[in-house]
């Protein structure tokens, strides 16, 4: 089931060093949001606070808020790994599991979330998160062989399907085809297309073409200088943003007068 996020006056810090300062945002279920900028704006960063990824690094962490309907997923009694569960991750490079079969590769998480399940009903999880990922066609003969052994284009939907194994309210994808050859890139696209009828989607892109192609929102993000935290200077409508944009600063950016 696809939610919403509520994001109101988040900070987020390494240490004493403030990355991303006070980003209020609302991210609509069953839409695509790109989030662009410049590389060391803080657009990654805020993308991994939406799942507390960015917690894996020590001295990480964050003020304000951020709900997923209306539930505060920085809540004193929330568990960061239901947190993930619900909101799934897509990292920038392909990370299937590498001495782990195609079919195991898929169910790994929902295994980990469900010790006992029968073969039936893993087979059947299986195939439709494949399906889900355009991928089943393509690997339903070798489901045994290694997903190390696949394409790059052809591991990342691996990881896709991954992902939505766990059955998530949300998508997160951090460039997840920065990696990837310009057919394996439409393929992805393609993907992302498909999945915003199930699931709430939020990707970072260096490629404005792609937020452009994509997402129904855009959010862009920039920084001051070096040294100073990243901000969000605006966001809408993506259509909007690329041809009638409010701000100076972001018409700056997309018609590449810096970044």
């Amino acid at each position: 089931m696809a939610k919403r996020i509520d994001v109101s006056g988040l900070n987020v810090y390494y240490g004493d060093f403030l990355a991303v300062e006070n980003v209020s945002m609302t991210i609509e279920p069953r839409s695509v949001t790109a989030f662009i900028g410049s590389s060391g704006c803080g657009k990654s960063t805020f993308l991994r606070t939406l799942n507390r990824m960015h917690e894996v690094v020590p001295g990480a962490r964050v003020s304000g808020t951020v709900l997923l309907d209306d539930e505060d997923i920085y809540g004193p009694d929330v568990d960061p790994v239901a947190v993930r569960r619900k909101i799934g991750m897509v990292f920038q490079r392909p990370n299937p599991f590498p001495t782990m079969s195609i079919y195991d590769n898929v169910i790994a998480g929902a295994k980990l979330n469900n010790q006992r399940m029968s073969k039936a009903v893993a087979d059947e999880l299986v195939e439709r998160s494949l399906h889900g990922a355009n991928l089943w066609e393509e690997v339903k003969d070798r489901l045994d062989r290694p997903g190390a052994g696949l394409s790059g284009g052809q591991q990342q939907r691996l990881c896709i399907a991954r992902a939505i194994a766990v059955e998530p309210d949300v998508l997160l994808m951090d460039e997840p085809c920065s990696a990837l050859d310009p057919i394996s890139t439409l393929a992805i696209e393609d993907l992302i297309a498909k999945l915003r009828e199930s699931y709430t989607i939020c990707m970072v892109t260096h490629n404005m073409q792609q937020a452009a192609r994509v997402s129904d929102v855009t959010a862009f993000f920039n920084v001051a200088g070096t040294g100073k935290p990243g901000h969000l200077v605006e966001m809408g409508d993506t259509n909007k943003i690329f041809t009638r944009p409010d701000r100076k600063e972001t018409e700056d950016y997309i018609t590449g007068r810096f970044g």
